[in-house]
C-alpha cells in the first residue's frame, strides 16, 4: 500500500512538474517575425509617455521593432477602433484608459464597438488619483474658494479635459454634481493643448493626471489645489483631497493598460502579458512611473478584465447621475 501510495504521489508530482512546464514554455511560445505597432488613441499624454517606456524595452525582449503611434480623436475612440479592426495576430496593440474602455459606452449614444467584447486585455498597467489644477493667473487660492466663486458665480469658468469621455472629463462632472456648480466644458485633442490653454488662463481650471502638469507646477505655472483620490499624494502632502474637503463620492482613479484585438491567440497575449509585466516591474520603468505618480499595477489578463467591467458599472453610474450624454 505504501509503495503504491508513493507511486501515485510521484505520477501526480509528475504531471504537476509537466503541467507548470508546459504553461512556462506557452508564454516563450510566439516569436514575432515583424515590427509591433503600439497605437495610442490620444496625442502627447502620459499614456504616450507609457507606450514609449514600455515599448523601447518590449522591441529588446521580442527582438522586433516596436512603433508607437498616435490616433486620437472622439475621446480616444478612433485609435481604439484602429486596433479592433486590427489582425488578431499580436502585431497591434493599444494603450487603452478609462475614456473609450469603460467611459464611452455609457456616454455615447452610439459606439463603434464594444470595449469588452472587441478587445483582448494584456495587463492593467498603472492607476493613479487625478491633481485638480487652475492656471496661476486665476483668483483661485484653493479648492474650497474655487468651488465658493463657481458658485457665486454660475457658468462663469470653464473647465478642460483631454478628450469628452475621458477621466479628466467626468471626474469634474462629478465635482460639479457633488458641490453644486456649473461650469462649462472645453474638450481637446489630448493634454498639450489643455494645459497650454489653461496656462495662457483661456480655460480656469481641470482634472490632470499628475504626470502631466508636475513640471508646470513646479514651475509655478499651474495651481495645485486638490487630488481626486483617498489619500494625500506623497510628494505633495499640504494638498488635500476632495474627499477630505466635504465631498466623499470624490475618489476618481485614471488608469492605464495594454490591450489587443479579440481573437487574438492566448500564446499571445500569454507572452505579451509576460513581457510588458516584467517591464512595468523592472526597477528602471517602475521608478520613472512613480516619479509620475502612478501606481504599477501589471496585472493578469483576466485581472485586468474584471477591472474594465467593474470600472464600466463604476463610470456608468457617474455618466447616469450626471446627465452627462453625447449623441
Amino acid at each position: 500500500m505504501k509503495i503504491t501510495l508513493r507511486k501515485a504521489l510521484a505520477a501526480s508530482m509528475s504531471a504537476l512538474g509537466l503541467l507548470l512546464f508546459g504553461t512556462a514554455v506557452q508564454a516563450e511560445d510566439w516569436k514575432p517575425a515583424k515590427p509591433i505597432r503600439i497605437i495610442v488613441p490620444v496625442i502627447g499624454t502620459t499614456n504616450d509617455v507609457l507606450a514609449r517606456l514600455v515599448g523601447s524595452e518590449l522591441s529588446k525582449a521580442l527582438g522586433q521593432p516596436v512603433v508607437v503611434e498616435n490616433k486620437g480623436g472622439a475621446g480616444g475612440q478612433i485609435g481604439t477602433d484602429a486596433v479592433v479592426k486590427a489582425a488578431p495576430d499580436g502585431y497591434t496593440l493599444l494603450v487603452g484608459f478609462n475614456g473609450p474602455l469603460a467611459i464611452n459606452p455609457s456616454l455615447f449614444s452610439k459606439m463603434p464597438f464594444d470595449p469588452q467584447k472587441d478587445l483582448a486585455p494584456i495587463t492593467l498597467a498603472v492607476k493613479s488619483p487625478q491633481y485638480l489644477v487652475a492656471s496661476a493667473n486665476s483668483q483661485f487660492t484653493s479648492a474650497k474658494d474655487f468651488i465658493a466663486k463657481a458658485k457665486a458665480n454660475p457658468g462663469k469658468y470653464s473647465y478642460a479635459s483631454i478628450s469628452i469621455g475621458s477621466a479628466s472629463h467626468l471626474t469634474m462632472e462629478m465635482l460639479k454634481e457633488a458641490a453644486g456648480i456649473n461650469l462649462a466644458h472645453a474638450p481637446y485633442k489630448g493634454a498639450p493643448p489643455a494645459i497650454a490653454d489653461l496656462i495662457a488662463g483661456n480655460v480656469q481650471i481641470a482634472f490632470l493626471v499628475p504626470g502631466n502638469v508636475q513640471s508646470f507646477v513646479e514651475a509655478g505655472k499651474l495651481k495645485l489645489l486638490a487630488t481626486s483620490g483617498e489619500k494625500r499624494f506623497t510628494s505633495a502632502p499640504d494638498v488635500p483631497t476632495l474627499i477630505e474637503l466635504g465631498y466623499p463620492t470624490m475618489d476618481a482613479q485614471s488608469w492605464i493598460g495594454f490591450l489587443a484585438p479579440a481573437g487574438t491567440p492566448k500564446p499571445i497575449i500569454d507572452r505579451l502579458n509576460s513581457e510588458i509585466v516584467k517591464i512595468l516591474k523592472s526597477s528602471e520603468v517602475s521608478q520613472k512611473l512613480r516619479e509620475m505618480e502612478f501606481e504599477v499595477v501589471a496585472s493578469s489578463p483576466k485581472q485586468f478584465t474584471d477591472w474594465i467591467a467593474s470600472e464600466t458599472k463604476k463610470w456608468g453610474a457617474v455618466v447616469k447621475s450626471t446627465g452627462t450624454k453625447i449623441d
